[in-house]
């Protein structure tokens, strides 16, 4: 059975990727938001409102840098520290979490530069 710290450090670092996931989301929603929408068919003069988040936009662009920041200190400047019968202790739990990590990083990346290369897509 995991100790409570090893428990709370999963949680951490599952909670660190989420959090950079939510606010890369968020960073992206005033640029991103209203083209999937016209790509669904969805139109109208409401659309415009999506782009009342732009002003906080690089709040939120922060915000995700820190928490995969945080997220990558904690796979990879850290040192593990848990029992040999827990889960952590299997180097393919640690490499699936890194996969993931990458895997997430990307989309965000992606998703927080569209307003660079969301032009390519509407002329």
């Amino acid at each position: 059975m995991p100790n409570p710290e090893q428990r709370n450090e999963n949680t951490l670092s599952k909670g660190t990727l989420f959090a950079s996931v939510i606010a890369g989301i968020t960073a992206s929603a005033c640029c991103l938001g209203p083209l999937v929408l016209l790509m669904l068919g969805v139109s109208g003069s409401w659309i415009s409102n999506l782009t009342a988040m732009e002003p906080y936009r690089p709040i939120f662009i922060g915000i995700t840098l820190l928490f995969l920041g945080l997220a990558f200190r904690k796979l990879y400047l850290v040192p593990q520290s848990c029992a040999v019968d827990t889960p952590c202790a299997q180097p393919a739990n640690l490499r699936k979490q890194r996969i993931v990590f990458w895997l997430i990083t990307v989309v965000v990346t992606a998703m927080i530069a569209f307003p660079w290369y969301a032009p390519l897509f509407l002329e």
